[in-house]
């Protein structure tokens, strides 16, 4: 006897999502975080924000879990669906070109127009700026060669070369790691702190916001190169890889921007000698 769930399986080919506990449960994370987060800021100690964070990575790990489940085991994922799944991505990353055109505005209004406060320079007469064509050059480098080798990955696994598709993800992986190193040394050697006028908290925030974004595009390839290695990706059916993917380019080209407008065309004569 079919059940109900079968006779809807027959009539379209949507997804009708069960009852999930992981939203409820993520929005109380996302608060026991949010609060912590205040708390700290307040010299309260950090353990209710530790406590948030790793709230948050749980749900996220388990509702993920249950989505590749629901795709890879369920079925659910038909062609309809993949083209909503897609369109949520588009809009997602739509939404994140607006969180960077917030901090990119914020850079401008005071790059174009400094104010009295700065001396009417930019960048501000005491601050020693990086060389662009010097660690910032080569991330510019290692995160466009990693463009490179997810395209490979991708058209590998389009044309069923699985081998390839295991070898350039995983080179991509390995480069998001080594820009991640290689910004954060970058850090620890700056000629200014986060706090030393508009022009290092514009920087940091920038650059720390796109770092953040690297770390989290590494985790989501390293997921999908582990579910390739385990034969889950299909040439017709890897909608996991292809949001991977996307999201993967859409860093690399903010970099491009935060490259020439911060690190280029911002770095003026104040350039740091190292």
């Amino acid at each position: 006897m079919s059940t109900a769930h079968d006779s809807h399986e027959a009539k379209h080919p949507y997804h009708l999502v069960d009852p999930s506990p992981w939203p409820l449960l993520g929005s109380i994370a996302a608060g026991v975080l949010a609060v912590g987060a205040v708390l700290f800021m307040h010299a309260e100690g950090p353990w209710l924000m530790i406590v948030g964070f790793l709230a948050v990575l749980f749900v996220m790990a388990m509702w993920w879990r249950d989505v590749i489940r629901e795709g890879e085991y369920g079925g659910f994922h038909t062609k309809v669906v993949q083209i909503g799944l897609r369109y949520g991505m588009a809009l997602f990353i739509a939404s994140e070109v607006m969180f960077f055109v917030a901090f990119f505005w914020a850079y401008f209004n005071t790059a174009l127009y400094p104010k009295e406060a700065i001396g009417f320079v930019w960048p501000p007469a005491d601050i020693a700026t990086f060389n662009p064509w010097d660690l910032p050059f080569l991330n510019t480098l290692i995160l466009l060669t990693s463009g490179v080798s997810l395209t490979w990955a991708h058209h590998a696994l389009i044309d069923n070369n699985r081998k390839d598709a295991i070898r350039g993800l995983a080179i991509t992986v390995a480069l998001g790691l080594i820009f991640t190193c290689v910004q954060a040394y970058e850090y620890s050697h700056a000629a200014f702190g986060f706090s030393d006028g508009i022009y290092s908290s514009t920087f940091y925030m920038a650059t720390g916001f796109h770092g953040f974004h690297v770390f989290v595009g590494t985790t989501f390839l390293v997921v999908c190169l582990v579910r390739l290695i385990k034969g889950q990706f299909k040439p017709d059916h890897h909608v996991g890889l292809e949001a991977a993917a996307w999201y993967w380019h859409f860093v690399d080209v903010v970099w491009l921007f935060l490259f020439i407008a911060i690190y280029w065309w911002g770095a003026g004569s104040n350039v740091a000698g190292h």
